[in-house]
């Protein structure tokens, strides 16, 4: 038997335990079931019950869970759209998410798929220092994608520097802005993982 404070306070009857529970106006809760005797405490169940379920929620919050984010470009996107969508791309990369570039091609464009593999080399360059591909390109109907997954080392070491030159400069480091999918144009859209190519 354990009092509330956590001091021991010995074998003995249930009943008798019951009774000093009840005598602080607590409850007496068997927390090793499988000890010889089992060991029972005196508590409150109810707070002891919103605790665990509070830090429950917190670890909830701090884990992030990694969401499939998608990038749509063309065989024929030019130089300042295709940094545009890869500003993107970067951003989610740095807040953990994975990141599918989708290559739509339209009409004839489908005989030069050389094309679209030419673009997604050159965004596998433009993020190389940030990203690691974990799907290669491949064709699904009209469309050819690839899988880009953050490298954390790079990221982490990144944000050291980031944060070390904002403290030579004497500045307030405020928190990245959280991944938002940009509806207009299709400049980024969040998809399920799992849910990809279903267009």
């Amino acid at each position: 038997m354990v009092d509330v404070d956590g001091e021991q306070l010995g074998v003995m009857t249930p009943y008798d335990a019951i009774l000093r529970a009840q005598e602080r106006g607590l409850d007496l809760v068997e927390v090793a079931p499988n000890a010889n005797p089992p060991v029972c405490r005196i508590m409150d169940y109810g707070k002891y019950k919103y605790e665990l379920k509070k830090k429950a929620a917190v670890s909830k919050q701090k884990a992030h869970a990694a969401i499939m984010k998608e990038v749509k470009l063309r065989p024929r996107t030019d130089e300042h759209d295709l940094e545009f969508k890869l500003k993107n791309a970067r951003r989610f990369l740095m807040e953990g998410d994975k990141v599918k570039v989708t290559l739509m091609f339209r009409g004839r464009e489908i005989v030069h798929t050389e094309f679209g593999r030419d673009q997604l080399d050159k965004v596998k360059t433009m993020l190389a220092d940030i990203a690691a591909v974990e799907n290669p390109p491949r064709m699904e109907g009209r469309f050819l994608s690839m899988i880009l997954v953050p490298n954390r080392e790079a990221i982490a070491r990144i944000e050291r520097q980031r944060r070390a030159q904002a403290a030579e400069a004497g500045e307030e480091l405020e928190p990245s802005p959280p991944a938002e999918a940009e509806d207009e144009d299709d400049e980024a859209e969040a998809v399920e993982a799992g849910a990809a190519g279903d267009e």
